[in-house]
Order: C-alpha cells, then structure tokens, then sequence
C-alpha cells in the first residue's frame, strides 16, 4: 500500500487535475491523521475516505460542483481497498452500498471514475459471506456490474468481466459454485435471445441492443466464465451459441464456433447434459457449413466438428460410429483449402476424429474384407489423396492426418503377440510414404519423417524395417536398392519391439560395417570409413529404444550381449553415450512399470507390473558386476564426461540390493583410503597429482553412493572425511569433496552427530583451508548451525568472521553460500538462547556476563567488523545490509534507525571499496525500510550521495543517479531537492529531472505516431531468481547511462509478411510428367521453378571426350576478357582508396586517416581521367557508354583551363566559395544536399 500511496503523493504540483486533486487530497488525508496522532493503517485510510465521500456527496446534493473530488475519492478507494481487512469491510458494508451504489447512472459518462467505482466492488463482493449475497443493494450492484459487461467502452467492458469473473472464482467457503452464477447464466441466455430474436444491426448508436458488437461482447464474455457457470445452464447456452452463425456475421460466428469447441471440452460434471444433444449439435453444425473459401469461420466450424465429436464417442459409442464417416467426409474437404489455417484447422480436427476410434469400430474394419465398412473407406480416401493434385498443398497436413491414424490404430485384438490394427491396415501407406521420401525431387522430408517417426513408435523397427529395409551394406547397393539411412535416427524412441531384435539384427550388422570401417581405414579410404563409422554410431544410439521395458530381457540381456556391452564401454568412447543411455533407461523403465499407479489404463505394449518385478530381479543380480564396470569407467574418462556415468551409477545402485552397495562401498572407500597413503607418502611432483587425482575420483564415486548407504557405512564415510588428512590436505580436489561428502551426510539424515563438537572441529582445522573448498564448508556449516543447541550459542560469534568475509568470495557459488551461512546463523540467533561471552576467544579474560541471544544481538556481533580493516568493513556492510533485507519485518525501528546512522557515516569515506557496499546499502534501504526512518537523514543523505555523482570510476555516476530516482519516486522532488544544498549538487537533481522528462515526452510521441513496438523496448534486466540481488544489482536505471534515450532508427527493421505462394508443378526437362499418379514428387513451394542445378556453371566449360575432366583454355579467356572495353572496379579499387582524394589509409595502430585533397592529388587525377578518356575512345563501344553527363562539383567555375591551382573569380576567393545559403541548400532524397561540407559526396 505504501509503495502505491508513494507514486501517488509527488503529483500535488501537477499541471493535470485528475493527478493533481488525488495527491492534494491524500496529503491532507494523511495530515489530519498526523494531528490526531493516528496510525496511517489501510482501516484509517478507508475510513477517513468513506467520510471524505459523505461530505461530497452532501456537498454536491446543495449544487456544487465536487466531481473532480469525487473521482479522486473514488479513485483513492479503489486503491486501499485492497489492503482493508474482510472484517472491516464486511461491518462497514451498508455505508459503502448507501454512498456508492447510486453512483452509477452519476459516474456512466465518466469511464476513469467508473472503473474506479468497479475496482472497489471488486474486493467488496470477494469479501462477503454467504448471507450477505442476498442484500438487496449488493444485488442490485452486481446486475449494474453484468450490464457494464457489454459496454462500449474497452476498459469499462474488460474491468466489468473480470470483475464478475474473479467473483465467480472465489465463492464463499461452504460452497464450490457461487450463489450468482445463476443469476450470471440468466443473464447470458438473455443476452444471447435478444441478439439472435432482434435485427443485427451495423449501427454503432446506443440504442441498438442487438449490433453485432453487442453480441460479440456477450460471447467474449462467456467464454472465460464457461466452467463457473451452472452445469445445468450449458445446453441452453450451447443452444443460443449454434443460432449465432445463421445471422450472417463472420466474426460473430467465428467467436460463436470458439466458444463451443471450448463448452465441448468442459470436464463433465453431475448435471451436465451437453452430450445428449451432441446428435442435434451435430446436425445443426453440419447443416450449416461455410464456403471453403471463407478464411475466417472455416478452422472455427472444423474445430468445432473435432471437439463435439470427441465428446460424443465419450457419451454414445454404439451411434458415433455412423456418424464418423459423414462427419470425416465433410471435414476432409476442408484440406483442399488454399488457406493455410483452414488446412491445420482441418487436420486439428481429423486428428481428434481419429483418438474416438473404439475398439469396436477397428474390429469391424479388421474383419472386413471388402473395404465396406467406415474406416476402410478412410483409409482409402487417405491414400488416393496422396497421389491427387488437388491436395498438393496440403502434403503436410495429409502427413499429419496419417500420423494421427496410426497413433490411434496401435489396437492389438488380442494379445501382445498378434499384430496391431496399424500394421495390418495401413502398413501400404507407410511403405508408400517411405517410397515418397526417396523420390528425387521430394519437398516434404521432415514431415515424412515425423510420419515414419510416428510409425516406428507403434509398430516398431521389427514390423517396418520388413516393408522399408535399410539397404545399407555394399551387397545392397550393387543390387541397386535405395538406402534409408534416415530411418536410423527414428530407432531411438519408445518402440514395441523386444530387444531380442536389436540383438539378432542390428548387432551383427554393426560388426559387419565396423569391419569395413576397418578395411576402409587400412586402404585409406578416410570418406569411406567415416560413413560408416557415422552409420555404427547411429546404430547404437537406436540402442536405447530397445530398452524402453523389454518384455524379453531374461532372453536378450544374456552374458554374452553384457560382456560386448562392458567391451564398447571400456573401449569405444563414442559409442559410450549410446549404451550408457540405454542402461539408464532399463533400469528407470522397469521402476516405473512397476510403481506404475492403480486406476490408470496402461497402454498396450507396456509392461505389466508382475513383468516388471521379474526384470527388476533381474537387473538387481547383474548390479554389483555392472556396478564395478561403471567405476572402472568413471575413473578412466575425463571430469567433463563424467556427469553421464554418474547418473548410471546413482540408477543402478538404487535397484541394487544393500549387500551389493556395502561390498562397493567397502571396496571404494579401501582404495580411497590407499590412496589417500600413497599421496602423503609420494614426493609433491607428479607422482602425488596422480595419487590426487585417483583420490578424488574415489571421493566423486562415494559421493554417488551416499544415498543408498546404510547407517553404519554413513557413519563410518563421516569420521572418515573428518579427519585432518582429509579436510587438512594439501591437494585442493580432495579437501573441496570431503567437506562435500560430510554436506551430503548431514543432508541425508543418517548421521547423527553433535554440531558444536563437529563446528570445533572444523574450527582447528580452517588454517590450511583451499579457496576452492570455501564454498562446501559454508554449505556444511549452514546445516550444522540450525543443529546447536541453545546453550552453544557461544559458537555462533566465532563463525562470523569467516562467514562476512565470505561475502566477497571471487566465486558467486561461495558468495551464495556465505549469504546462507549469515543467515542461518541470524535465524538460530532469533530463536533465543544464551551466550556465554567467557568461552568466545578473546573475552575469557575480560569477565564478560552472559546475554540473551536474539537477532539485534547478532546485528551488534556482525558490526563488529566495522573497525577492522577495509575489506573487511566492506563485507561487513554486505552482510549487514543482507540481514536487513531478510529481517526488516523483525527488527525494530530503533535498530533499523541506528544502523542506518552508522552506515551512513562510511559514505564520506575515501576508500571506494567501503563507498560502494555503502551505496548498495542505501539502494536497498530506499527500497525496503519505510519512508520515517529515511525522512529524517535525507539532509545528510542527500549530500553524501552527491558528492559521488560525478564519480565514473566503479559506475557510481549510474549507480548514484538510479538511487535518486528511487527517492524520488518514494519522497518527492520538493523534499529531495530542498536537501541538495549547493547550487552545483542541485544542478544533478535538475539533470535527472529533466532526462526523465524528456524520455517521457520521447515515449508518448512514439507512442502516438504508432511506433511504440515491443520490439523498441529495451530489454529488461532478467530476474536472477534471489529477491536480494534483484533489489541489490537487478535493476538499471531506467533512463540509461547516455544522452540518447530515444531508439535509433538504424536498429529498426521493418517485418515485412512474405507474401504466401501457393504449390506448383516442377517440371523436369528430362522426364515426361504423369498427372494422375506420383504428383506429390513433382510438387514445389518454391516462389520460382529457376533452381540452380547441380553442376550448371561447368556446363560452360568443355570436356575431355576420354577422361570426362574439364578443359579450361586460358588463352581463350584472357581473348574473352580483351573482346570489349570493361571497368575493372575490383582491380582499382585499392589503388583508388590509395590515392584518390576521397580515400583514407590507416596508420601503425589501426587509425583512420583521410586523403588531403592537395594541388598535386588533383592534378594526378585529372592527368588519369584524361588517359582514360583517351582509351575509352578507341574503344567500340564507347559512343554507348557513360552517356549521362557528368555532374559538376562543387566550386568548378574557379577551376584553371589551362594552369594548375584555383583562380579568383568575380573577387571571390577560391577557399571560400562555399556559401551558407548554398550549403543550407535542399536538394536529393530526404530534403538533404548530396554535398557535404568538403564539396564532397
């Protein structure tokens, strides 16, 4: 409420009285509450307005004139009465309805008052009870608020729906509907009768009830509120909705078509009785289609088809199949649209007749031999259209439908052995689409692809590579078949296949084509052998769709198959990804399969839950001999590659049983151990980094584990990393993943330790601590401090010094965990407790008592830091002004008060590094502390700050300038500019007053010639996720750091629409053209039938009849080249920008520097254009050349005929020709002289 308030308070001196009168008026709200000694509470601030509006309105009744009065009342209401508790509002409910609710026929011409008088019923009907619904104000109220809802007015009309909207939303607790939407569904169906009984007309007057306008308003509204109406009330709705379109109105029907395929996804609740009058919807919207030319109802009446459709299979399954065919029939033709909307609209809607395909419907299909029943007929229709000319545009959308038929059709009839009802239907499709997809010429590749891609998930590589072979061995191309290597790509997706197949098929085949990778290799055929090792690498990666569930993985996962599994793992790095992702996904999977959810229907292929119990028993047997196979792996590849292995090992060992995870945890943790031996003992040259090395893997591989140890062995792994060989050591990898591994531990909760002892253990051990490992120990301590007991809170001031210090770690990653650490530590400070000042270092000695712990106490610790050195005064004022940030509802005013004083003193400091965590402080304080802590220190404030604006170094001019822009949107230009004091610091305030105007001014006159785009915007600073730096680093200053605040017209690019050509006909000159059959190949979208053809620039050059190589005569070019006069403009052009008058050389450091244009220049230029005019004479063509004449520069009268130099002419000298009137002269495009000022272009 405040951060409105104060965008409210700085406009009492502006020029505008609708900005004016509600500032005034707030002010002097706010002074009587000050005289009254009140609090400023949003309860006073309703109150005290509810009076203000009774003494207007009294004021009004004797004849004055109070309406600007009244809408800045209005207008403030709106804006607290948000903030107004309900209780509040509910016992003030009959002033507000006396005062407010014969406002409306006063405030309906005047639209900003009305929509303030909106705003405030807006929390009034949210903050009513069951009981109070029934008012008879309140109702009268909320039938004034549904008729605003087809206002003519945008803002009106849009504030009036969401209104009723968000009412509907939010019904009184008992209830799950609301009371009103019975009077909501009344008043549409009323709506809506009167626009389809009464004319449409075109008029725009008020007394027209029934435009058009007025019945788009009304559907427009429904649609959001269509799922808070009564269930009862929708037929009826649905009803009114279909009499729409037979008014002839496109948009109205359109919007109409839009709102019924939203009604026919409604979820059904009790009551709603839509689906039986889908047969009768359905009829009516069949019997009324629009022209296929009409672009703008035809995707919203096929949409409708789809969604009424998918509703009925739901409710009539027996009857919908009669209707399918007519319904499909009607929708196909749509495809054959030129528009391409309408065709995607169409397919839309094809594809949601294809998911109402029933059991019973295929079943039928497949038993007919005749091809007499629905769906064969479909099926025919489909096919014939791929081949059809009048469906060359829509290949893509008929790719799309055929897709949607085979995801629907993966129906087996019985078991999961037999055949799915795509395979047995349309399996020739598919088989002549991946015909479609090798034909020369072919256009629509991807969306072929995404068809057999479709496939491959539903029948699986088994079924499709039996119609649509690979064809890749050599043995397959002397035989002259087409290869498919495409179909590679498509093996990795979820298939029904088992993996038995992968086993006996593509396994051989990718040892065949490794060994002529080989054979490639040895002859030096690198192409060749590259081919194939790219087709290996495709074959494996297919591997991981084989393992999606196999049913079969007692038969397939045989030791033979796991030992050349293990093989490529050890020995092929870039198969390595493949097989590693296939494993992850075994065992995920089978997990799945088996946790899957009671209630749900599994689909067809996956696995059961009694198949996934049996592989998971499986898998768990192999897990400790696949367990050592992958720590092998891990500690071979390098730390970038990694990530993946570990992932693996994480899933395999959460289906290992918990023997297997202790004998490898046994195992790593004595090689980690050795290890850790062998690197004390080895000198510190290589042999030591080697040890390390090894070490740390081990550590990275029980990092993985700890989440399946036991407690025993979590114990065991914690005093181990405790030790002073650990977390004391010399090598930077080993001391950064014990802290780590102690971090997931704790985490983990199956250690159970005591944090003081743990704290002081760590404590001796910070001496020898890597920069590296900083950021783990943060994360290990903010865990261990919540763990103190109240007794220890001795410990606390101990950490603070590390932990502010922490604050400006080079590392965001330790700053970030520094910022956790003083956190934590302030949270368990809050929650009470006792500090014993006698066991902190330093003051055993000094007989310190003991004191209470609580927040301000350790604000009092932190500021300790303020009298160490710099750096660390700098730190200190971060953390303190995190603390504030994370606390500022906790502390007091008092403490917010003295911090600020205290801080504020650094601001004259001369170390930068203090100065600019101060300004980060004071950027946070304007922001989050309120506005009567700050008011008091503006006059210190205001000149501290200023003393720093014309400071560039650290970006404090920007810095210091976006704070006064935040002051004076909170406290206003007349308070902050009284405080500036010297005319030169107020000469800033004035700079960022003015710069702030004039981009204001800049935005408005962009925004009123229509060139205010979101694409002009400057981008916003993204959000960083943390509340503090948002606050602290987020946000810029919205004026910029430069001068020009307006966008350049060079960085906008005009989007033009590419006109949208429609399909033709390629033609071949080699090939005759057979129209009735394969169109879909000769079938291009391209703007021009001109391609460049492969090859077309060495058909200019002869051949050599025996070799076939090209034969470039050199001679016979250089005669081409010598036939005719040309200008070599590549080959002079460097000398040109050598020696000519306008062109520039650049110097040693890279610097720009022009040509003088001297006496001696001039006359070598104009010796040479007379050689070159002397040569374009003799030429042939030279009378046809250069036939515009020449224009003359700038200053040629005083040029010499027949000596060097320039003359005077007329008493004018030459070096002043020139003339203001001649160089103000307009001339050329765009208003502007082509000369500049030099006399050249």
């Amino acid at each position: 409420m405040e951060e409105a308030l104060g965008k409210i308070r700085p406009h009492t001196s502006s020029t505008l009285s609708h900005q004016k009168t509600p500032a005034v008026l707030l002010i002097a709200l706010e002074s009587t509450f000050k005289e009254q000694h009140a609090d400023a509470s949003p309860t006073a601030y309703f109150a005290g307005l509810l009076t203000t509006l009774d003494g207007t309105l009294q004021k009004q009744k004797q004849g004055n004139d109070e309406s600007e009065v009244l809408h800045a009342v209005l207008y403030l209401l709106a804006l607290i009465a948000p903030f107004v508790s309900t209780p509040v509002v509910r016992a003030n409910l009959s002033t507000v309805l006396s005062l407010t609710g014969p406002l409306f026929p006063l405030l309906k011409e005047h639209a900003p008052a009305l929509r303030s008088q909106l705003s405030l019923y807006h929390v009034i009907f949210q903050s009513l009870d069951r009981s109070q619904l029934d008012i008879q104000g309140i109702r009268q109220t909320f039938a004034s608020t549904l008729q605003l809802c087809i206002d003519p007015r945008p803002k009106v009309r849009r504030k009036a729906a969401d209104v009723v909207k968000d009412v509907l939303s939010t019904p009184p607790s008992p209830l799950s509907r609301h009371p009103y939407s019975e009077r909501v569904a009344d008043w549409v169906k009323s709506a809506l009768s009167d626009v389809g009984a009464g004319p449409l007309s075109k008029s725009k007057s008020k007394a027209s009830e029934a435009s058009p306008e007025t019945a788009l308003h009304v559907v427009v509204f429904v649609r959001p509120i269509l799922a808070k109406l009564p269930p009862s009330s929708i037929p009826a709705i649905a009803n009114l909705l279909l009499a729409l379109p037979r008014l002839g109105h496109p948009y109205l029907s359109q919007s109409a078509y839009s709102v019924l395929s939203e009604l026919f996804v409604l979820p059904s609740d009790d009551g709603t009785h839509v689906g039986d009058q889908l047969s009768d919807v359905l009829s009516v919207v069949l019997a009324s289609p629009p022209s296929k030319s009409d672009t703008i109802l035809s995707p919203a009446w096929v949409q409708v088809l789809g969604n009424a459709f998918s509703v009925y299979r739901a409710t009539d399954s027996n009857d919908h199949a009669n209707e399918l065919g007519k319904v499909w029939k009607t929708v196909w033709g749509f495809l054959e649209s030129n528009d391409t909307p309408t065709r995607k609209a169409a397919a839309q809607s094809l594809d949601m007749l294809c998911r109402s395909f029933t059991p019973s419907f295929i079943s039928s299909a497949l038993q007919d031999r005749t091809s007499s029943s629905t769906l064969r007929k479909m099926i025919v229709q489909t096919s014939k259209a791929l081949d059809s000319l009048a469906y060359a545009r829509a290949m893509p959308e008929l790719f799309s439908v055929i897709s949607s038929m085979i995801a629907h059709l993966r129906y087996r009839p019985d078991s999961r052995a037999s055949s799915t009802a795509a395979e047995s239907l349309l399996l020739p499709i598919i088989e002549y689409v991946g015909k479609l997809r090798v034909q020369k010429g072919f256009e629509y590749k991807e969306a072929a692809d995404s068809t057999l891609a479709t496939a491959m998930r539903i029948l699986g590589p088994q079924v499709l590579l039996q119609v649509l072979p690979l064809n890749l061995e050599p043995s397959d191309r002397e035989a002259g078949r087409e290869p498919r290597a495409y179909l590679l790509p498509l093996l990795a997706q979820a298939h029904p296949s088992p993996m038995s197949h992968f086993v006996s098929y593509f396994v051989p085949l990718s040892e065949r084509m490794f060994d002529l990778q080989s054979t490639a290799e040895a002859e030096s055929r690198q192409s060749e052998a590259k081919v194939w090792s790219v087709l290996v690498a495709q074959i494996w990666s297919g591997f991981v769709g084989y393992c999606h569930g196999p049913p079969d993985l007692k038969e397939a996962l045989t030791p033979s198959f796991s030992q050349l599994l293990s093989q490529l793992l050890y020995g092929q790095p870039e198969l390595r990804p493949a097989v590693l992702k296939g494993l992850k996904v075994l065992v995920q999977t089978s997990i799945a399969a088996e946790t899957f959810k009671e209630g749900r229907e599994p689909e067809s292929d996956a696995l059961t839950a009694t198949e996934a119990t049996a592989n998971i028993a499986i898998l768990r047997a192999q897990a400790e001999s696949w367990l050592a196979v992958f720590f092998n792996v891990f500690g071979t590849v390098g730390r970038d590659s990694r990530g993946m292995i570990g992932d693996v090992i994480s899933v395999w060992a959460s289906v290992a049983g918990e023997q297997e995870i202790t004998k490898a945890y046994i195992k790593v943790a004595e090689l980690f151990k050795n290890n850790m031996t062998l690197a004390a003992k080895a000198p510190s040259q290589h042999g030591g980094q080697d040890s390390g090395s090894v070490t740390a893997t081990t550590q990275d591989i029980l990092i993985l584990l700890i989440p399946y140890l036991s407690s025993a062995d979590a114990t065991a792994l914690f005093s181990l990393c405790l030790s002073t060989e650990v977390l004391g050591g010399k090598d930077n990898g080993v001391q950064k993943r014990g802290y780590k591994i102690l971090t997931k531990l704790v985490e983990s909760g199956k250690v159970s330790i005591d944090a003081e002892v743990v704290i002081r253990q760590m404590d001796d051990l910070s001496d020898g601590l890597a920069a590296a490992a900083k950021k783990d120990r943060f994360n290990l301590l903010s865990l261990l401090v919540p763990s103190l007991p109240s007794t220890a809170m001795h410990i606390i001031p101990t950490l603070i010094p590390e932990a502010v210090l922490g604050t400006k770690e080079p590392s965001e990653k330790a700053r970030t965990a520094a910022f956790e650490l003083v956190l934590a530590m302030g949270r368990k400070m809050s929650e009470g407790g006792v500090v014993k000042r006698n066991l902190i270092d330093g003051m055993d000695e000094d007989g310190a008592s003991d004191t209470a712990a609580n927040l301000e106490e350790f604000l009092t610790m932190v500021a300790g830091g303020l009298a160490a050195s710099p750096h660390m005064i700098s730190a200190t004022v971060t953390a303190i002004s995190r603390l504030v940030f994370e606390f500022k509802d906790v502390v007091s005013v008092k403490m917010h008060t003295e911090i600020f004083t205290t801080l504020l003193v650094f601001l004259t400091s001369a170390n930068r590094e203090i100065v600019k965590s101060i300004l980060g402080f004071v950027k946070l304080a304007i922001h989050t502390l309120p506005v009567d802590i700050i008011r008091p220190h503006l006059k210190d404030l205001v000149p501290g700050l200023l003393n720093w604006s014309h400071d560039h170094k650290n970006h404090f001019k920007a810095k210091v300038r976006h704070i006064f822009e935040r002051m004076l949107r909170r406290f206003g230009w007349d308070e902050i500019y009284s405080c500036a004091g010297e005319e030169e610091a107020a000469k800033v305030l004035i700079n960022i007053k003015k710069r702030k105007e004039r981009a204001k001014r800049k935005k408005n006159s962009r925004a009123e010639e229509g060139d205010d785009d979101e694409d002009d915007a400057p981008p916003a600073k993204a959000a960083t996720g943390d509340a503090f730096e948002d606050v602290l680093y987020g946000s810029e200053s919205e004026l910029g750091d430069s001068d020009d605040e307006a966008p350049t017209q060079a960085n906008k690019q005009q989007k033009k629409k590419q006109p949208e050509h429609g399909a033709r006909l390629r033609l071949d000159d080699d090939e005759p053209m057979d129209l009735l059959a394969g169109a879909a190949s000769r079938i291009t979208n391209n703007t021009s039938n001109r391609r460049r053809k492969p090859g077309q620039d060495a058909s200019r050059f002869k051949t050599d009849e025996d070799t076939g190589k090209m034969v470039i005569d050199e001679e016979q070019e250089s005669q081409d080249e010598g036939a005719g006069p040309s200008t070599d403009v590549a080959g002079t052009a460097y000398r040109e920008s050598m020696t000519s008058v306008d062109g520039f050389t650049r110097g040693p450091n890279g610097r720009v520097k022009f040509n003088k244009d001297t006496k001696k220049r001039r006359r070598e230029e104009l010796e040479a254009e007379d050689v070159e005019m002397a040569d374009g004479e003799t030429g042939p063509a030279a009378s046809k050349k250069n036939k515009r004449k020449a224009e003359p520069k700038l200053g040629h009268e005083f040029k010499a005929k027949r000596a060097g130099g320039d003359v005077k002419k007329k008493g004018i000298d030459p070096y002043a020709y020139l003339s203001l009137s001649q160089a103000a002269k307009k001339g050329g495009r765009g208003g502007r002289s082509n000369l500049g000022i030099t006399g050249k272009k």
